[in-house]
């Protein structure tokens, strides 16, 4: 998932939050999650506030209860740094859900990508990656074996 909207400008960088369109965006894409059914049991989350907003606004609307672990290494870091942090969740997690940024998120979408999935969500997912966009996969295998194209699309939401 992609963070939600956030205001332009802020402090520094890491200190932008969510604008009220990005707080109601998140909370519809938590609704989105519960409806599906895919709600996380572990969530990777950058330490930016737009992110710890985001999943804060996804997990109240959802009714989403997961372990979270909020990593500086998802605000600096690219797709290497959110595949490292998925292969160290632990194994009993059922479902991972990473909130990060672009263009991140979008990259690591398309390298899980195995081009077998939903047509109807790749599509979606091919024509744009916006704030608060989310993807559902299914991989097979455990989190330590997350690789390129390990996951098929199962469902993409944007707002």
């Amino acid at each position: 998932m992609r963070h939600a909207k956030a205001e332009p400008f802020a402090s520094t960088d890491h200190a932008r939050v969510l604008t009220d369109r990005g707080h109601a965006d998140a909370a519809e894409a938590g609704r989105w999650l519960a409806g599906l059914g895919a709600l996380p049991t572990h969530v990777l989350v950058s330490t930016a506030a737009r992110t710890r907003e985001t999943w804060a606004a996804v997990a109240e609307s959802a009714g989403a209860k997961a372990e979270v672990s909020f990593d500086e290494a998802l605000y600096h870091g690219g797709v290497d740094a959110a595949v490292e942090a998925i292969q160290v969740v632990d194994p009993e997690a059922e479902t991972v859900m990473f909130i990060g940024h672009n263009p991140t998120a979008a990259y690591l979408s398309h390298f899980l990508d195995d081009g077998d999935g939903d047509e109807e969500a790749i599509s979606g997912m091919l024509r744009g990656f916006p704030a608060c966009a989310v993807v559902v996969f299914e991989l097979t295998g455990s989190w330590a074996d997350v690789r390129p194209e390990a996951g098929r699309v199962v469902a993409f939401h944007a707002p």
